[in-house]
Parts: C-alpha cells; structure tokens; sequence
C-alpha cells in the first residue's frame, strides 16, 4: 500500500527527533543552538557553502531516494526564502530510512534546520520562489559525507493547499 504523507507546520517540538528547529528572534537578544551541531570525525572540517533553489511545479512530490550524513549535522540556515519543504524519516532496523516513520514539514522563511547527524532527509524543496540558504557541515572529503539510498518503497508528500 502507497504510503501517503501529508506536509505539516514545522515546530520545535514536532522536529525534535530529527534536529533542531531555529527560530528567528523577535526581540534583541542571542540564542545558541548548539546541542546537535558536530562531527564524529576528528579530521573533518567546517564547510560553509550556499544554494540557490528553484520552487517546486507541484505541492506534490514523490520521494524517491533519501540521504544522511552518518557523521555529521547539516544546517540550513535561510538567507532569501519564501516557504520550504523539509521531509525526514527514522532509521530502520537495517540502518537505511524507515519510510513508515517518514514527516513533512513547512518551514517558513524565517526558520533554519539542523539535522543531527545520521538523520535520514530529503533535499530541501522551495514552494514559493526562487530562495538560497547558506548550508553548514563538516566534510573530509571520502565517501562518509553523504550517503543516498534509493528507497524500495517510494512516498508521496504533499503540501496542504
């Protein structure tokens, strides 16, 4: 049976199995978010890069393939965005993404992630307009950056109206 997953507002507690939500202040102050930012690996080092992301043609998306970085967090901090997709899953018992386990959430332009590592997502998708993020982790280069997983049991997201 298809399954079938349904977009919802992307909050701090909703998205804390995953990572963490980071939340734009609304008064002069500092917030750290810390907890889940790192590397396993001695011998990484920080990156910082950006992307541009074009917006998707559809509010519907079949998710296909998923990723993770085993050994660290990746944050995606917002610098021109309208609202975004993030979709992310467990792990499954065999290590590769539990696709029964799998959420959607909007995000809005004001709110960047950080997936802890090992976290299985997909890459981020752009509902409204064109948008660049600035993108943080740890790299050193080998095959343990980044690992995609073609899923056996693809899903469908979609975006309310």
């Amino acid at each position: 049976m298809p399954v079938e997953v349904l977009a919802e507002p992307l909050t701090c507690a909703a998205f804390a199995p995953f990572g963490t939500v980071i939340e734009s202040l609304s008064k002069p102050g500092r917030v750290f978010f810390n907890d889940d930012l790192g590397s396993a690996r001695p011998r990484a080092r920080f990156d910082l890069s950006l992307a541009r992301l074009e917006p998707m043609a559809a509010l519907t998306l079949e998710a296909t393939e998923l990723e993770r970085h085993e050994f660290s967090s990746q944050t995606f901090l917002p610098l021109d965005v309208g609202r975004y997709l993030v979709i992310v899953a467990p792990s499954a018992p065999d290590g590769g993404p539990s696709v029964a386990g799998a959420r959607a959430f909007v995000a809005d332009g004001r709110q960047g992630i950080t997936y802890r590592r090992n976290t299985w997502h997909h890459g981020l998708k752009v509902l409204d307009r064109p948008a660049q993020f600035a993108v943080l982790m740890w790299c050193d280069g080998t095959s343990g950056d980044e690992e995609f997983r073609a899923l056996a049991q693809p899903f469908t997201v979609t975006v309310p109206g």
